[in-house]
């Protein structure tokens, strides 16, 4: 009699344990369904993220600049990587002057390509202005924004193409 009650509660255990296909068929919809939702909006999060902070990296190299410009009184600086810290960390000169980091000093950042060009418009050899664009490395991915600033600080914002002074500013 035990042995029969043993074989009945073996086959009960076995009937009862694990999913149906139907089951793990509806908890992968279910999964889909939520992805589906998800990555749009983690997608334009990031482009929002990386956007913010083009436009962050916009004012550092406006403020930098402001602080070169000051500080070894030759205008603005001649390039964005003289801006950059000195290879090996040596002391701040006119040619690394350590106010930005190393990767922005090379013109790329958070998804964005930045184009530094100093202005001589007095011909006199020291740099009175400067125009600064930044475009998105991969549009509609990384970006979808073109950026443009100056040495006025107002940072201009363009969806069709590269940014310029009569872009509106961002607000």
């Amino acid at each position: 009699m035990s042995a029969g009650k043993t074989q009945r509660q073996r086959t009960r255990w076995t009937t009862q344990a694990g999913f149906s296909l139907i089951e793990l068929l509806i908890v992968v919809a279910i999964i889909l369904i939520i992805a589906a939702i998800a990555i749009p909006n983690f997608m334009r999060s990031r482009i929002a993220a990386n956007e913010s902070a083009a436009v962050a990296s916009c004012r550092n190299i406006v403020t930098a600049q402001v602080v070169y410009a000051s500080t070894y009184g030759t205008g603005y600086s001649d390039t964005l990587n003289a801006l950059g810290p000195a290879p090996g960390g040596g002391p701040a000169t006119a040619n690394n002057a350590a106010l930005i980091d190393d990767v922005l000093a090379a013109g790329s950042k958070h998804g964005y390509r930045f184009e530094y060009t100093p202005v001589d418009s007095n011909g006199d050899g020291i740099n009175d202005a400067f125009t600064l664009k930044a475009w998105p490395l991969n549009p509609g991915f990384t970006g979808e924004r073109y950026f443009f600033t100056d040495q006025s600080g107002v940072v201009r914002a363009d969806r069709t193409g590269r940014a310029d002074v009569n872009d509106p500013p961002i607000g």
